[in-house]
């Protein structure tokens, strides 16, 4: 048992392994969806509850177009597989997707619809996906919602609370800490209103490089640090 909860990933450095290999940048991402299988067995494990990572995000909509639809074509495969995969079922994994989902190609929304329909009751672990994702375009949505519900007179703005939202979000949970690999220093927009109080590690390993090691190491760091939360 490690005590955490939560954890969520900026999901980098996937093009920069590539061209370390000599392949082309885009297979990368390849190589990193397959890390993600074994990040599942790892959070198992150590029994942690909830995994957030950013796979997507609102910027990556900018990618070249052969990059794009080799991205597209991993989410796709990978949700599908992920709906016929036995182990979601027998260890009640629910699937979320978080973000401007309605932004990907048809075969690709169909895809993250499915298994989140088809895991929407589980609630032993947690796994969310944050895909056409950014913190700033999250709370310009929910700022939207909540204006949509005082416009028709749900709720007064008098009401507007830090828990409404919460409620609001396209997820309220906070992660423990998060975790950036590829060697940059920024947080890139991922979950600003979630993270407020959560611890940051910042890896130079690139994504598909990152192994239980290390893993390990952040959640020993994480327990090592005094958390004063602004007191």
């Amino acid at each position: 048992m490690t005590g955490i909860k939560h954890i969520g990933l900026i999901l980098d450095g996937n093009r920069r392994f590539a061209k370390r290999l000599m392949l082309e940048p885009y297979k990368g991402h390849e190589y990193g969806a397959k890390k993600i299988e074994s990040l599942l067995e790892w959070c198992k494990e150590l029994d942690i509850k909830e995994l957030t990572l950013y796979a997507f995000s609102m910027q990556n909509f900018n990618r070249p177009k052969n990059e794009f639809n080799y991205l597209m074509k991993i989410f796709k495969d990978n949700f599908e597989k992920l709906k016929d995969d036995k182990r979601v079922y027998e260890n009640n994994i629910k699937i979320n997707v978080i973000g401007r989902i309605d932004l990907f190609p048809e075969d690709v929304k169909r895809a993250m619809y499915e298994i989140m329909e088809k895991t929407k009751d589980h609630d032993k672990y947690i796994i969310n996906f944050a895909m056409a994702y950014g913190g700033r375009e999250e709370i310009i949505d929910t700022i939207k919602k909540i204006g949509r519900k005082i416009e028709s007179g749900e709720i007064k703005p008098e009401q507007i609370t830090e828990e409404l939202i919460d409620a609001n979000l396209y997820m309220k949970d906070q992660p423990d800490f998060i975790i950036r690999t590829g060697g940059d220093h920024r947080t890139s927009n991922f979950l600003i209103w979630q993270s407020n109080y959560s611890e940051w590690f910042f890896l130079q390993k690139a994504w598909p490089e990152f192994e239980k090691e290390d893993l390990i190491n952040c959640i020993n760091e994480f327990n090592s640090r005094e958390r004063r939360f602004g007191k």
